[in-house]
């Protein structure tokens, strides 16, 4: 990527309606978390997610979601301030930049 290019292909970074916006992430995210996936190659991140959410609850996830994907914080430095451990924040953006390029993939939300 260019410096001249967002580092998340968001919706709210790049303006183009064929990117996912933060909130399709999200809410992603939570469908997922509600209802992992079984037989999947990333059905580990649903249950990773379904912890998450379980122990933080979905406004924790969705604020560290957007300081990764619009902000630009890193993974771990995104947690600050929320009460998150570190390795969830890694999990969180992990979680988030996959289903990001997943929807992306798809044309956005």
């Amino acid at each position: 990527m260019s410096a001249s290019e967002p580092l998340y292909n968001t919706r709210e970074r790049t303006g183009k309606p064929d990117h996912a916006s933060v909130d399709d992430v999200v809410e992603l995210v939570l469908e997922r978390a509600e209802a992992p996936r079984k037989d999947h190659q990333d059905a580990h991140l649903d249950e990773a997610m379904a912890a998450v959410v379980s122990r933080y609850g979905p406004e924790v996830v969705r604020t560290t979601i957007l300081r990764v994907l619009v902000d630009e914080c890193p993974f771990r430095t995104a947690t600050v301030g929320l009460n998150v451990d570190n390795i969830d924040g890694v999990w969180i953006g992990t979680t988030a930049t996959q289903f990001l390029a997943e929807l992306n993939a798809l044309g956005g939300g």
